[in-house]
């Protein structure tokens, strides 16, 4: 198993959720965050016109826990619904898991996904 990390532009969060329900993938955490990257932050004005720094900006986190097999699967598909093209689109982490226990039944490793 593996988990999916990933931080995205908190508008494309229901294109990214409607693409995985596309595939299966019905099971999710879903954050909101702050951050910063490459984007640095923007300038913005306040009701007096004076200028000040946002350097972290707002950006949704989603969590998925998925079968080895459909990793490849769930990262492109995440890609292609969460890509703009410009600085700030996110990133995708994986991270081996190495169980998981559904609270309710006790069911251990895949079974409980």
């Amino acid at each position: 198993m593996t988990k999916i990390e990933c931080i995205l532009r908190p508008n494309k969060i229901l294109e990214v959720k409607d693409a995985l329900g596309n595939i299966g993938i019905s099971g999710m955490t879903v954050t909101e965050a702050i951050g910063c990257g490459l984007q640095k932050g923007h300038l913005d004005v306040d009701n007096w016109n004076t200028e000040f720094n946002i350097t972290l900006l707002p950006k949704t986190k989603i969590e998925i826990v998925v079968l080895d097999e459909m990793v490849d699967k769930v990262v492109d598909v995440i890609i292609k619904a969460a890509r703009t093209g410009d600085i700030g689109d996110g990133k995708i982490f994986t991270y081996p898991v190495g169980n998981a226990i559904r609270i309710r039944t006790g069911e251990t490793g895949e079974t409980a996904l």
